[in-house]
C-alpha cells in the first residue's frame, strides 16, 4: 500500500511500485483527465505536475513518487473559477479533438508559472507536446493571452 498526495488529497493505493503514475492517476483513482499517447513520455498527453514541475506521468513509477504532491488537470479550475490557460484554451478555440489538450495545459501553466512573459523561444523550448491536429498557431496565441491576462475574443487573427 502506497500513499500518494495528489490534488490535495492522499489516496492509499495498492499497486506495485514499477506501475505507472499515469495509471494510478487513471485507473486506481479514477482521474480520467490526464491522457495515455504513446507511453514512453514523448507526446505529453499524460502531463501532470509533480511539486509543481510538468511532469510525463507516463514513465513515472509510483513507486519513486513518495510524499511528491501531484497535481492533475482536475485541480487547475478553483472555486468554480477556470486557470487562465484553461480559459485562454477557450478564448482561442484552441482544441480540435483535444485529446492532447489537458497535457499541454499543464505543460503550459509550469511554463507560466516559471516565465510569466514567456517569448515564443521560450515557449519552443518548454512545450514540447505534441499536438496531432496541429493546433499550434491557436496554442502560441493563447500562451500569450493567458501570460498577458488579455481576453482575446476580439482579435483572434493571429490565433487562425
Amino acid at each position: 500500500m502506497l500513499a500518494l498526495s495528489v490534488n490535495g488529497k492522499t489516496y492509499n493505493v495498492d499497486v506495485e511500485a514499477d506501475t505507472p503514475l499515469l495509471w494510478v492517476l487513471r485507473d486506481t483513482i479514477g482521474l480520467t483527465g490526464t491522457k495515455y499517447g504513446c507511453g514512453i513520455a514523448q507526446c505529453g498527453c499524460c502531463t501532470v505536475h509533480i511539486n509543481g514541475v510538468a511532469t510525463r506521468s507516463c514513465q513515472v513509477p509510483i513507486g519513486t513518487v513518495g510524499t511528491a504532491h501531484v497535481t492533475t488537470i482536475e485541480a487547475l479550475a478553483q472555486d468554480g473559477k477556470l486557470n487562465p490557460v484553461q480559459q485562454a484554451w477557450i478564448d482561442h478555440d484552441v482544441p480540435q479533438c483535444g485529446y492532447c489538450q489537458t497535457g499541454m495545459m499543464m505543460a503550459v501553466v509550469a511554463l507560466l508559472k516559471e516565465k510569466p512573459r514567456p517569448t515564443d523561444a521560450d515557449i519552443d523550448a518548454a512545450i514540447t507536446n505534441i499536438c496531432r491536429c496541429g493546433t499550434y498557431q491557436r496554442i502560441r496565441a493563447a500562451i500569450h493571452a493567458a501570460a498577458e491576462g488579455a481576453s482575446p475574443r476580439h482579435d483572434t487573427s493571429a490565433a487562425r
